[in-house]
């Protein structure tokens, strides 16, 4: 009788040894990390625990609607796009940072938060920009090193992915009262100074050990439902487009620049700008009904952010159908939307993401060979 006790004891401290250990500092150089950083596109929820308002927030019916019960935070019905690719890398969803019911970040952490941009005075005082997410990076790595050892951190570091989405809120937070752009600066001083600040965060992950960056390119913003909802007439503002344009050109080049100087620097580039044009010029072609209105909010397209009723404007419509829809929201797709484009970023060829999809970054195939299939 006592053997009988004795062995399920066993087991139950086997298993709460193992627990113990992942939590505390065990690495296991299997699984490879991912870190997220960027503004709303990734966010899951870090603006939750922040002094800021509603109109940087999700975290209320109907957000979630789709997935999470609660609403946890991200800008759409339900998943995003970081979620995707964790679980196609065989990974949990990954941890929000700023929640403090979080401290094991052995298989990545998301630093995202809504309403970000590259340049610190975008949407000063509200979210967290790219600057001060690379510095909760940094405090992660001292822990990394404090729990691991030096050289299971850095192996932690240099086999992990690093995705960002940021960008677009740069050029949507410098739009005046008299529709005039970036004043006083030129399209591309104002465009070097994000690809600049990106840079730094860039150069910055990869002095800490970083080796693969993975980068969404911005929306064309033109004709977006929020942006078309605050114009006379809700015409499209085409100087967004020349700007985000540009942008993307610029990060293209920047990246495939970091590539020839930074030894071991890998990146993978996914055209999120032209599969969402795509999408929103040809909804029908893939399953959508509508792609120039949201399916959440109030006004022209639905295109006023009162989705929830807990910003400015309180009167919102929510659409019957959520998957006919592209846009959840006046500035976020739903998540059907988003698992399209999370699946090209995986394994999309180069007409689509390049010169590696996330697929080769995660599962080690970054061959010579496998490369030129990319370009």
């Amino acid at each position: 009788m006592a053997v009988t006790n004795y062995v399920p004891l066993l087991v139950i401290v086997s298993c709460l040894l193992m627990l113990t250990s992942s939590s505390h500092g065990h690495y296991d150089k299997e699984h490879i990390p991912l870190f997220v950083f960027g503004d709303s596109l990734f966010d899951p929820g870090n603006n939750n625990y922040i002094n800021t308002t509603p109109d940087f927030q999700a975290n209320y019916w109907p957000y979630g609607v789709s997935y999470f019960h609660p609403a946890s935070g991200r800008f759409s019905d339900g998943r995003i796009l970081s979620d995707f690719i964790a679980e196609y890398a065989g990974l949990p969803l990954i941890p929000t940072y700023l929640d403090p019911q979080n401290d094991d970040f052995l298989y990545g952490a998301n630093f995202a938060s809504g309403g970000a941009g590259a340049l610190v005075e975008s949407n000063a005082g509200f979210v967290v920009d790219l600057k001060t997410q690379l510095e909760y990076f940094g405090d992660l790595e001292k822990q990394f090193r404090r729990n691991l050892g030096d050289a299971k951190a850095e192996q932690l570091l240099s086999n992990a992915v690093y995705m960002f989405g940021c960008g677009g809120n740069d050029y949507l937070s410098s739009v005046g009262n008299n529709d005039s752009i970036l004043y006083p600066y030129t399209h591309e001083q104002y465009v070097r100074m994000v690809i600049g600040n990106l840079t730094d965060v860039i150069k910055g992950i990869y002095e800490k050990g970083g080796r693969k960056i993975a980068f969404a390119t911005i929306p064309l913003l033109a004709c977006w439902p929020s942006v078309r909802a605050g114009r006379v007439g809700n015409t499209c503002n085409e100087e967004l487009d020349l700007i985000s344009s540009l942008h993307n050109q610029e990060l293209t080049k920047k990246l495939q620049e970091l590539e020839n100087h930074l030894d071991g620097f890998m990146y993978s580039k996914f055209d999120l700008a032209n599969e969402v044009n795509k999408r929103m010029r040809n909804p029908s072609k893939y399953g959508f009904k509508v792609g120039d209105s949201a399916c959440c909010g109030t006004g022209p397209f639905r295109g006023i952010d009162s989705c929830g009723g807990k910003r400015e404007v309180k009167e919102f419509e929510l659409c019957d159908n959520i998957s006919d829809y592209l846009f959840f929201d006046s500035n976020h797709c739903t998540e059907v939307a988003i698992r399209q484009y999370a699946e090209l970023f995986w394994d999309g060829d180069s007409d689509v993401t390049t010169p590696y999809n996330l697929k080769a970054f995660f599962q080690g195939e970054l061959t010579t060979t496998s490369r030129m299939q990319q370009l």
